[in-house]
Parts: structure tokens; sequence; C-alpha cells
């Protein structure tokens, strides 16, 4: 059975000022990152999937997926208001190479347990019913919070995984401890909270910061496999603060935009309504960074 492993970052959608999907980009980004990663998870969240048409989002799972050359895993995320483009997504996805698929909730709606597990059902049985799909589970994009009985039907579904980032370490326990086993694996969608999760046996997670800052998200993940606790304490820390410094471009999304330009690696935009980083507001960035120790200039 796939699991994910390591440090999986959900990867930004390069775009061009003009806000065309900039391929060259992904490309580049994806060289990069497969380099220094355990996994991908595109065109999730910081991937700008509502954002996106699904005629790109094939071409972004087919671009990546090729350029990774299966050195990587790469998890193609799914999820739409509808299930039937979600079913079309998965399928291209299980087709183009992807280890695995993953679906936020159907959103923009409020949807009962009934809808939500028609929506995940449809997704597993158009892609084999053994291909693997984990539920993301994300209260502040989805719209409502998966509670753990939801969940439990889905697993019993056959559904292998969840993606959870709910930011909630109690809820996080529960799932470890009555959705995590052998069949269903349980990733944390964060770097905010990893020293945590880890403790509690989660051995993946998928962090916004591991764009742009792949290096100090492995090192973290190596201290929880580790059982290094005082210096994971530490990175944990140094990560945090990290994510103060990414609000200082307004959202943690957009910081990862301006980090991956300040540090050299890609230059590429957001697409509107988003609005890059402003220069004054990159240097601030770049600033403290260099005060925690992060650039070397």
């Amino acid at each position: 059975m796939f699991k994910m492993k390591g440090v999986v970052p959900p990867v930004v959608t390069p775009f061009t000022q003009n806000g065309e999907v900039d391929y060259a980009g992904v490309k580049t980004l994806t060289n990069y990152l497969k380099q220094n990663v355990d996994g991908m998870f595109i065109t999730g969240s910081y991937g700008s999937a509502a954002l996106l048409s699904v005629e790109e989002r094939k071409k972004i799972a087919e671009v990546t997926i090729k350029e990774v050359d299966g050195k990587i895993p790469v998890i193609v995320h799914v999820g739409t208001a509808d299930t039937k483009s979600a079913v079309e997504l998965a399928i291209h996805a299980k087709n183009a190479g992807a280890l695995a698929v993953s679906a936020v909730g159907p959103f923009y709606y409020k949807h009962n347990s009934d809808s939500v597990c028609e929506f995940y059902d449809k997704v597993l049985k158009a892609t084999g019913g053994d291909f693997p799909i984990y539920v993301y589970n994300n209260p502040g994009f989805q719209g409502y919070l998966m509670e753990l009985p939801l969940l439990k039907r889905l697993k019993s579904l056959g559904l292998q995984g969840m993606k959870d980032a709910t930011f909630d370490i109690i809820a996080h326990a529960n799932y470890m401890r009555i959705l995590k086993d052998e069949k269903f694996d349980v990733v944390l969608g964060t770097e905010a909270i990893w020293l945590s999760a880890s403790v509690l046996g989660c051995e993946a997670y998928i962090p916004g910061l591991g764009n742009a800052f792949p290096e100090i998200c492995h090192q973290m993940y190596v201290e929880a496999m580790n059982k290094e606790y005082e210096k994971l304490r530490e990175t944990q820390f140094k990560v945090n603060e990290l994510r103060d410094i990414m609000y200082l471009a307004k959202s943690t999304q957009l910081a990862v935009y301006a980090m991956l330009e300040i540090r050299g690696i890609l230059k590429a935009y957001p697409r509107s309504p988003f609005i890059p980083a402003a220069e004054a507001e990159k240097e601030e960035i770049k600033q403290r960074l260099i005060a925690l120790g992060m650039l070397k200039y």
C-alpha cells in the first residue's frame, strides 16, 4: 500500500505576469524540488486549484510527472465543487502516472455526510477501487469540518488516507488513534505543528514552506524520525518564526512566490485576484530571512 513519507510540499503553481500558467516555471520548480523533498503534492490550495481550469490542472500534472521522472512520488489534488470534474481529474492523474490523488471535500455549498460520501465514492470507483485516494480535510477551504464519524465512513468506503489541515492537534491525535492503520494513512497538512504530530506517530507532512526552504523542512523531519526532540523543538520554533515572516506578504501562499524569487530559484506570480507581494514587503522578508540566518547574503 502506498503511504506518504517525509516532506511532501504543496507545490505552488507559477504564473506569468499576465496570469497564464508558466509551464517553464513548473518545470524549473519541479526540478528544484525533486532533488530536495520526498514527494510533491500538486494543484492543491498552494497550487491555486480553485483558480485553474480542468485542462490547466491536467497539463500541470502531466508536466510535473514527466519532469519528476519517477524520482519521487507525485500526489495530485483533484478536489472540485462538482463530482464530474473530480472524477475526470482523478482518472487523468492515475493514467498520467501519479501514485495517489487527494481531494478536498466538495466546496462552495455546505454538503451533508451522504453527499460527501457520494462524491468520494464516485472518485474511488472511477479509478478502479484500489488506487490510493486521500481525503483532504480542510475546513477553511471546503467550508465545513469533516467530523470523525464521517471520516470513519469514508475509510470504510475504501479511501486509503487523509491529509489533515485542521490545524487542531487534538483532532489530529484522534485521527492517529482511531483512523491510522496499515490500510489508512494520516498525513499532517502543515509544518506548524510537526513536532507534536510526529510524536503521535505521523510520518509525513505537507509544508507550504517546503516550496522555498525544503532544507529546514527536511531537517525537521529527520530530527523527528531520530527522536532528537531538543533539536526538533528548536527547529520547530525556527520554522514557526519563518511562518511569521511569511505573513509579511499577507498570506503564506503569496510569501512562497516572494521567497522563491528572493532565493533565486524562480520568479513567478500568483494568479489574479491574488496580488503579488510588494517590493517593500519582499525587501522586509529578505532582511528578516538574513537576520534569521536563512540567507547567505
